[in-house]
């Protein structure tokens, strides 16, 4: 299932590359180098002029195992499976044969060669997706761990093993042509020299070997002092420069004719530099990291360094907290593991931004580089508060951290971090002292900060000076704070506490008794968090209980109290208008509550789960944040285009399990779901979304108004004076020509108007026979409930017309006076039967009102007719004491409420 009754899997934002190497390709159409970074079962398509996202793949069945790229087509590995793509994102061929994962691909002209876990070598026709030969090594004598073809070397691929060796295989022939004896240490990868014949083989233990292939000689050896090799690339624009990368995140630039390090970029990466691609015949370097960044170095340094160009990164450790930003849902702030608090736009990535990381001292840390274990880097951030009010005037966002009393503070206009480490004097030399809690006012003007001392501080966020503090000198609460909220007037601030209090202070104390709360309630459990809708005044409270409280901040009492969560609740968001209130749960549930009928309309469980939720202030999306996983998703809010039904779910139904959404919609079909289980999935979809439409009769003991406009039957007995009154001034004058469009007659159901159209006369007269009887539609329709008795087509078609046609059809009854008796007869059993079913009474009554009126005279005529009347009223009567009954009842009970 892809989605729940409320949202459904959008995208994925914040992903740019991970452990698998990066790609490069050149486009002679672009005149242009693309890059392709792998993001878990997703690759990225990138332009290597601005770094612009230029197309994102369709998600794989499992996560891709390895890259590779040639001219025409971006080949992938995910599982036992090959995927070749065209253009980034149209799949054109599928390779099945492998029956381990497969790790290694090389593009060999029209052939594609691939081995997997077990060593198993395939050669694959691209255009045919046929294997053309294949070879199986024991991982015990020859695990193959790097793969290449030496230029020059026709048909000839290079096997770079776990134990150290190295073999040229001819793969025309399936032959072994040479074995190279190695250096009995692990090979991790081969990469092409500028020479012919030379390759550079790089070992797990630091060594970078240069060996000559052609006479089995090593050339010389390289050591490099950060570990094992895991990337080598060479610079072909004329300087003899080899970058190599290590597991620490370094990069080494040498100097192949002096063989010496000749520069090197400390700290390129947060994590180990996986992938490093010199682009051909330029002085630039791509590199790429499982920290989720892409570089783009360029060397145009005078000592020949490397200086970053252009750069694409996201969070290199999972998101902790997200907030959306602004009111117009484009922009969500987020803060990580990694110290870092960013930007991501919902629009496009090239808006994403970054604020940098927290530091103790941001010049100091600005000019000492971005060490990863900087003495000057702050520890990770735990909660995040921000106002758009003022942005562009000072620091508009606060943020606490771990271990920490400070609050620091950030410029979302400036896109920095602020000057100001908010902390009172009191705290200043206690080291015990953390801030959990954050906040600011609605003006954006204020930051008031909750401690585990159980203080609660107020802070003017321009100047950073101390303003007040709420409480006595022992704090406000026994024991941590763990949520502070002020209402949009500045009037009322809100604390929760580990001590299961929720207390309201005056948010100025003007008066010595200020310094007490105006009131306490007595939640029973220790409070996890508080979250606010300003806007409505209303606050949701987590209780250590899995249960969450909601509290009117106006009336100060709890008006709503949901349950069903088993696992700890990590976040909550209200939807715009405040109706939903969305949280999530160690318990990998996403749940959706109406807070007006205070039932659980939706639920889903996700694979990891969700540490932080944010609505999108257009309610348009809902962003996620989940365990070990970098990226935040979005979901989209499916009841903005189309129609939902919303019914309680109720506990003993089944919670229905969704995957998270990736970089795009599309994926792969995964063959291995088979047709009966889709169409099962299909049909408890659309179990789920049935809508519940209302019977016609709710029971055959009450009588039912039918749902038809009151303007089609309330002026039938009036019908004369509207005519007349509608009537023109002046006759209608005849167009000279006829229109180019075909008049029509008023109804319901568009109807052409041939009246006046002038039809050829034959000269053979047709002559009516005088038993021919001419009917309308409707009291065809009559004619025929004579020997039926089914009443319901006449009495539909009588329902479709205008008052017009009904007064001309009723009029019509009585026009050939041979048929006239038993027409009027059936139409009084017509409205016999609506009455005894109950239903339509007021059309009932409506019809027999212009019945009368136009036919009494004959009614008290005939006798046939006269006699049924008789039974005719008391089935009205018996009728009308029902509805006169509970309508009088209803009016006597309205009058009584008035005048109380």
């Amino acid at each position: 299932m892809s989605h729940s009754k409320v949202f459904q899997r959008n995208r994925a934002l914040g992903y740019v590359s991970n452990h698998i190497p990066v790609v490069t390709r050149y486009i002679q159409r672009r005149k242009e180098n693309l890059i392709v970074t792998c993001t878990g079962r997703n690759f990225h398509t990138y332009g290597c002029s601005h770094f612009t996202l230029l197309s994102v793949s369709g998600a794989h069945p499992e996560d891709i195992t390895c890259l590779s790229a040639d001219t025409y087509h971006v080949y992938t590995a995910s599982g036992n499976k090959i995927y070749a793509w065209r253009r980034g994102n149209e799949l054109k061929h599928t390779y099945k044969g492998h029956e381990s994962q497969v790790h290694l691909l090389l593009p060999f002209g029209p052939h594609l060669v691939s081995i997997d876990e077990g060593s198993n070598l395939m050669i694959w026709d691209i255009k045919t997706e046929e294997v053309v030969s294949e070879s199986n090594f024991s991982n015990n004598v020859f695990k193959i761990t790097a793969l290449m073809h030496p230029n020059t070397y026709i048909n000839k691929i290079l096997l770079g093993s776990e134990q150290g060796q190295m073999q040229l295989w001819n793969i025309k022939l399936m032959k072994m042509i040479y074995t190279f004896s190695g250096w009995n240490f692990s090979i991790s990868i081969i990469e092409q020299a500028p020479a012919v014949d030379v390759v550079a083989v790089g070992l797990i233990d630091g060594r970078i070997i240069l060996h000559n292939l052609k006479v089995d000689q090593t050339v010389f050896e390289l050591v490099q002092d950060w570990g094992v090799v895991t990337s080598i690339s060479f610079r072909s624009d004329g300087h003899p420069i080899m970058a190599t990368g290590s597991l620490q995140g370094h990069i080494v630039l040498w100097n192949l004719e002096q063989r010496k390090v000749e520069s090197q970029i400390l700290n390129a990466h947060f994590g180990s530099v996986t992938g490093l691609k010199c682009l051909p015949n330029e002085p630039l370097l791509v590199s790429s990291s499982p920290d989720n960044t892409l570089k783009l170095w360029i060397f145009d340094l005078a000592d020949g360094a490397g200086r970053l160009l252009r750069l694409r990164e996201g969070h290199a450790e999972p998101p902790t907290v997200i907030r959306f930003y602004g009111n117009d849902g484009h922009n969500i702030l987020s803060i990580s593991g990694d110290s870092s608090l960013r930007i991501f736009s919902t629009q496009t990535e090239t808006f994403n931004k970054s604020l940098g990381r927290a530091s103790y001292n941001r010049k100091a840390s600005k000019k000492k580089g971005r060490a990863v274990d900087d003495p000057l880097i702050m520890p990770q951030m735990t909660n995040i508060a921000a106002e758009s009010t003022r942005d562009k005037d000072w620091d508009n966002i606060a943020t606490t951290h771990l271990g920490l009393g400070v609050v620091t503070t950030w410029s979302y206009d400036k896109l920095k971090m602020g000057e100001h480490k908010l902390l009172p004097e009191k705290f200043k030399f206690n080291m015990n002292v953390t801030a959990t809690t954050v906040t600011i006012t609605q003006c954006g003007n204020y930051v008031l900060a909750g401690y585990n001392t159980g203080h609660v501080e107020r802070f003017n966020i321009q100047s950073g000076v101390h303003r007040s503090s709420y409480g006595s000198d022992k704090g406000a609460h026994e024991g941590p704070v763990k949520g502070i909220s002020v209402d949009c007037l500045n009037t009322v601030v809100v604390t929760a506490g580990r001590d299961g209090k929720v207390k309201f202070w005056p948010f100025q104390a003007l008066k010595p008794n200020d310094k007490e709360p105006k009131t306490v309630i007595d939640v029973k459990e220790s409070v996890e968090w508080l979250r606010a809708h300003r806007e409505n005044s209303l606050l949701a409270t987590a209780l250590q209980d899995f249960t969450i409280v909601l509290i009117d901040v106006d009336m100060q009492r709890i008006v709503r109290r949901f349950e069903g969560h088993t696992g700890r609740l990590n976040d909550a968001t209200f939807s715009p208008d405040s109706r939903w209130l969305v949280t999530a749960s160690m318990d990998r549930t996403i749940r959706v509550w109406d807070i007006p009928s205070s039932q659980l309309i939706d639920i889903f469980q996700v694979p990891e789960a969700s540490t932080s939720v944010s609505f999108s202030p257009t309610g348009e999306f809902l962003a996620s944040a989940h365990v070990c996983n970098l990226g935040i998703f979005l979901w989209s809010n499916r009841t903005l285009y189309s129609h939902v039904p919303l019914k309680a779910v109720k506990a003993e139904d089944k919670i229905p399990s969704i995957s998270l959404p990736g970089s795009t919609a599309d994926a792969i079909p995964d063959s291995s779901d088979s047709t009966e289980e889709a169409m099962v999935l299909d049909d408890d979809e659309d179990e789920d979304s049935k809508e519940y439409t209302s019977p016609d009769q709710l029971s055959p003991k009450l009588v039912t108004m039918s749902a038809l406009a009151t303007s089609r039957w309330l002026n039938l007995l009036n019908i004369d004076i509207v005519k007349k009154r509608n009537k023109p001034k002046d006759a209608p004058k005849t167009p000279a020509a006829a229109p180019f469009f075909l008049p029509t007659v008023s109804a319901p159901q568009l109807q052409f108007d041939f009246s006046d159209v002038q039809k050829q006369q034959d000269s053979a007269k047709l002559l009516a026979h005088p038993d021919f009887q001419s009917l309308t539609p409707f009291g065809q329709l009559l004619e025929k409930t004579a020997e039926t008795n089914d009443f319901v087509q006449a009495v539909e078609k009588l329902k479709s017309m205008g008052p017009s046609a009904i007064d001309l059809e009723v009029q019509s009854l009585a026009f050939d006076m041979r048929c006239a008796v038993p027409m009027l007869l059936q139409f009084l059993k017509m409205i016999k039967h609506m009455l005894k079913s109950k239903k339509d009474f007021e059309l009932a009554q409506a019809y027999l009102s212009l019945f009368l009126k136009c036919h009494g005279t004959m009614l008290s005529e005939e006798q046939e007719l006269a006699e049924f009347l008789s039974d005719f009223q008391k089935l009205q009567l018996k009728s009308w004491k029902v509805v006169r009954e509970k309508l009088f009842y209803n009016l006597s009970v309205v009058q009584h409420l008035k005048k109380t």
